[in-house]
């Protein structure tokens, strides 16, 4: 569970009215009922259960103490979050929330690198999916998308560089072209023209 804090955007020393202010303001920000007809509507719905429990949860306690929401476990929701972002495209509220994170872990960078690669921008994806590894090299989701990116490399390398072992036709052209030229200097005549 994240801290219902946070979800609320206000500080944990806040009074009840700030909490209530807080709630009744993003209550009419993510109401379900304000996306009717808009494919917004599902990640709206999610929102407000997330606000209402965080709601819930400050003032039904009210000396609650977020230091059960450490680091770690606000990472893994989020981590969590991110992955269900990138799983249904939204890559600009992925971005936002991995941004939003101040611990750069293993985890954190093969999610970035994951999400760079949605939109696009391989090379810089390979480094930190690259950097995850290294972070924490037993992680075998971190590996096989490595080596992925690694047989992609080689195959979009092999492709451009590489010079097929049959000719091309202009090739051929050019090589039959010198060979009359040749003939034709020594008194023959490879290709007979009219």
């Amino acid at each position: 569970m994240r801290n219902p804090y946070e979800v609320l955007g206000i500080t944990q020393g806040a009074s009840l009215d700030e909490v209530k202010k807080a709630y009744r303001e993003l209550a009419k920000k993510y109401h379900p009922d304000q996306y009717t007809s808009n494919p917004l509507r599902e990640l709206a719905e999610e929102k407000m259960r997330e606000i209402n429990e965080a709601y819930e949860t400050i003032t039904k306690n009210p000396n609650y103490n977020n230091s059960s929401f450490n680091s770690s476990s606000s990472s893994n929701y989020s981590y969590e979050e991110i992955r269900r972002d990138l799983s249904s495209g939204r890559y600009q509220d992925a971005e936002a929330k991995l941004n939003s994170i101040t611990m750069r872990d293993a985890e954190w960078n093969f999610l970035y690198g994951i999400m760079l690669t949605k939109k696009g921008w391989h090379d810089s994806a390979y480094t930190y999916i690259q950097t995850a590894c290294s972070l924490d090299p037993n992680n075998f989701e971190y590996k096989q998308a490595l080596n992925s990116f690694g047989q992609r490399t080689t195959n979009y390398t092999n492709n451009y560089y590489r010079r097929n072992d049959r000719d091309d036709l202009c090739d051929c052209c050019i090589k039959l072209w010198c060979a009359d030229t040749l003939c034709e200097c020594c008194g023959g005549d490879l290709i007979s023209c009219c």
